[in-house]
């Protein structure tokens, strides 16, 4: 079905007569108003002649109380039963959504994870999508009938209810737009594009007519809440067109595509945030093999995800200071998995701080172009920001810094790159 890319009179990219995913989020479908407000969206995309498959979150809120449910009966919870739960609010705003687009005379029918069914692997609470069975839906849409999925929610292979995680409903979207072939993925939310920076602390930030897939795994994965990171690595590994825009403000949203798809690559496309960052530092450790994989094999083990690393050696080479940063929430579990081994690594002191945040200047031209990061650190000098901890990639630079410093230098970082709107 697909054409080119055009930007029709609804104000909205859209191919034409095309196969559209449309994933509607929290925010959006807070109310039964706001979920009559998102099936207008898909009522104009069907009178523009588009196939519409449907994906949607739990009401703003659900998931956190469904969660909070399971706590309060069991701090050591069963994943299995807690996958039961939480999924719970998805499959409301399933059957809400298609009666909205019944109420406007659209043919639809809602559709749980297990009636298609999407095929996870067993890891209940944050499973990944193995397959989608999208046959029966397909020929469905080709007959003008809208399906609503329940995003967020997958089946093992032993029939077990499971879910994706937090944010798993945009990976839900993702992955059904590539199962079905679809020509664009909108994934509705409560801004109305990608940023070169969070507008609420960066008053100058601009939006993106669009950004490639590779920039915006980054950005998520750095903490850009805009997509969810998984969602964005399904984008550009399939090669989804997807597009995030608002559900109440009808004005085009900001395209994720192919790198060659921009005609032309600023150096820096965006300053990305974390406040989801502790930092530990283990000290007088042992200069010997070994050492690295006692410490972070046992994390691994324990399912925490270790992000930036730094090893300081003392001057005659016999022990080393080693510092390395851990989700907040993992803060705890850490700190009791390291003092586990303290008899193997023999470090001198466990130290920690969570009041640290991490910064990220991302941008696809960094390829190509030398001084970024030399920018970035002397700009943080020049406000007297004092930078703990660094890590790079390919298009990306990430410092850790003290929490206090967040909006200093955001805004400072975002001038020196040329990133201000005029």
């Amino acid at each position: 079905m697909q054409g080119s890319l055009t930007n029709v009179t609804t104000s909205v990219w859209y191919y034409a007569m095309a196969r559209v995913v449309q994933k509607f989020g929290g925010t959006s479908l807070a109310s039964t108003e706001k979920i009559c407000n998102a099936a207008r969206h898909v009522q104009r995309a069907i009178n523009h002649g588009d196939e519409v498959a449907v994906v949607v979150s739990a009401m703003a809120g659900t998931t956190n109380e469904l969660v909070s449910w399971t706590r309060e009966i069991s701090a050591l919870h069963d994943a299995r039963e807690y996958d039961v739960v939480v999924a719970a609010g998805e499959q409301v705003t399933a059957g809400l959504m298609a009666l909205a687009v019944q109420a406007l005379g659209i043919p639809a029918r809602s559709w749980l994870s297990w009636q298609l069914p999407i095929r996870t692997n067993d890891d209940h609470g944050k499973s990944h999508i193995e397959s989608i069975d999208t046959s029966e839906i397909s020929s469905r849409l080709s007959e003008g009938e809208v399906a609503v999925i329940s995003g967020f929610q997958g089946v093992s292979s032993r029939e077990r209810l499971t879910t994706l995680g937090r944010g798993g409903s945009d990976a839900s979207a993702v992955a059904l737009a590539s199962a079905l072939d679809a020509d664009l993925c909108n994934i509705y939310t409560d801004v109305d594009g990608v940023y070169t920076s969070d507008p609420r602390i960066v008053a100058k930030a601009r939006k993106l007519d669009k950004i490639a897939y590779e920039e915006m795994l980054e950005m998520a994965s750095l903490g850009a809440k805009v997509l969810q990171s998984r969602a964005a690595e399904l984008a550009m590994r399939h090669k989804v067109v997807v597009q995030v825009l608002s559900s109440f403000d009808n004005v085009p949203g900001t395209l994720l595509v192919d790198e060659d798809a921009i005609v032309e690559n600023t150096v820096v496309s965006g300053i990305a945030y974390s406040r989801d960052e502790a930092k530990i530092t283990l000290t007088g450790i042992p200069d010997r093999p070994g050492i690295a994989a006692g410490i972070f094999g046992p994390l691994s083990k324990a399912s925490i995800n270790v992000d930036m690393i730094v090893q300081n050696a003392s001057d005659d080479g016999s022990s080393a200071d080693l510092t390395f940063t851990v989700g907040k929430a993992d803060l705890e579990r850490a700190l009791e998995t390291i003092r586990h081994v303290h008899e193997l690594i023999q470090y001198q002191e466990l130290l920690f701080d969570a009041n640290v945040v991490k910064v990220s200047v991302i941008g696809v031209g960094m390829r190509t172009h030398a001084g970024v990061a030399s920018k970035m650190f002397e700009t943080l000098a020049d406000k007297g920001i004092n930078i703990q901890v660094i890590s790079t990639s390919e298009i990306k630079v990430s410092v850790l810094i003290a929490e206090e410093y967040i909006e200093l230098a955001l805004r400072s970082l975002h001038t020196a790159y040329g990133l201000d709107r005029e």
